[in-house]
């Protein structure tokens, strides 16, 4: 960079060189490439589908590939809703539960002769209504989420066992089939298109509006953002009910693929939507994160267990693998930056 100066005695002046450059963009460097949680998950995943597809012969076939994504279509739909929670410092346990009283709910809206077409809005109601009620209850009454979240899974399921007794809702129309078990051009699965058209909506909302920007100052400092005029508290009430309509939108596609409302619908659901979402490199913490990395997080995540389920290893040891996962990736960043401070 060169530089010019002038002689106060002559008057005179000269051309330097600085020994500093000043760049308007950093430069892209490979290191900082690789060192990214979405470049680490998307190796992650090319290696896990490559594994499958050399171990299992049946892995790469087309429509096993397309049936693979019933595995986690629901799931990532709550796990889109939950990322942006997180990201807000707060929490939802109880999404797991919401599903089952909205498919419960659904259950007895068809008893009651609703329309067919009815059933989607009584289960996005029934999931609003949840979130609605753990959000208030944060907001309002300052409660802990994560203490508020285990009380309502507890009450949700509860109330759902005590409507279903020993019994199970069955008989739903045809039109709940052909969302849950249904393709587009006898190729794709819709509940998959669904997925991919919610996290474009969900990417957009957090990468590119004011929206987005304002959760990530939430995250980061809710006290500063309070300050800067943020209103936080209605910021944080709108994804409570926002996590609770998508535990909905999940129930009706669930119940239309098996066909039934069962006492332990989405049992265990809560942990494995929440490893997606720290997987995906959502900080635990706040303030961090991107939908891409959780969609990274939820193809791998399904990839692994589909192949699993391929090679017939029994359940037990995908939940055993998705809990050394989720110990994994929250203990993993909080070691290395550990042994930076430690340099």
């Amino acid at each position: 960079m060169t530089m010019t100066a002038t002689n106060p005695t002559t008057g005179r002046t000269s051309a330097t060189t600085s020994r500093y450059t000043i760049l308007d963009r950093p430069r892209l460097q490979v290191r900082t490439v690789l060192g990214k949680w979405e470049t680490l998950l998307a190796l992650l995943f090319v290696v896990a589908f490559l594994t499958n597809g050399l171990l299992l012969p049946t892995f790469l076939d087309p429509y096993n590939l397309a049936d693979g994504t019933f595995n986690f279509s629901e799931k990532a739909l709550i796990a889109l809703p939950m990322a942006l929670l997180i990201i807000c410092r707060e929490i939802d346990i109880s999404v797991a539960g919401t599903l089952a009283l909205s498919s419960v709910a659904m259950g007895l809206a068809k008893g009651a002769g609703f329309p067919p077409a009815s059933l989607l809005f009584v289960a996005l109601a029934t999931g609003t209504l949840c979130g609605t009620l753990n959000g208030v209850l944060v907001t309002r009454f300052g409660l802990p989420a994560i203490v508020v979240t285990i009380g309502t899974v507890s009450l949700f399921r509860g109330l759902a066992s005590v409507v279903l007794g020993d019994k199970a809702f069955t008989g739903y129309p045809q039109l709940m089939s052909d969302w849950g078990q249904g393709y587009f051009f006898d190729v794709i699965p819709r509940e998959f298109v669904v997925l991919l058209v919610f996290a474009a909506l969900f990417a957009f909302v957090l990468h590119a509006t004011r929206w987005g920007r304002r959760i990530y100052a939430i995250g980061n400092n809710p006290v500063a953002a309070r300050f800067s005029g943020i209103e936080v508290d209605r910021y944080r009430l709108v994804l409570f009910m926002l996590t609770g309509a998508m535990a909905g939108l999940a129930a009706f596609l669930l119940t239309g693929r098996i066909g039934s409302t069962r006492p332990n619908i989405a049992m265990g659901w809560e942990l494995e939507v929440i490893t997606m979402v720290i997987l995906g490199g959502v900080s635990i913490a706040g303030g961090a994160g991107t939908i891409g990395g959780v969609m990274l997080a939820v193809l791998t995540l399904g990839t692994v267990t589909y192949g699993l389920s391929l090679a017939n290893i029994p359940g037990i040891y995908m939940t055993i693998v998705i809990g050394l996962l989720l110990l994994v990736t929250i203990a993993l960043p909080r070691l290395l930056r550990g042994k930076k401070v430690a340099k």
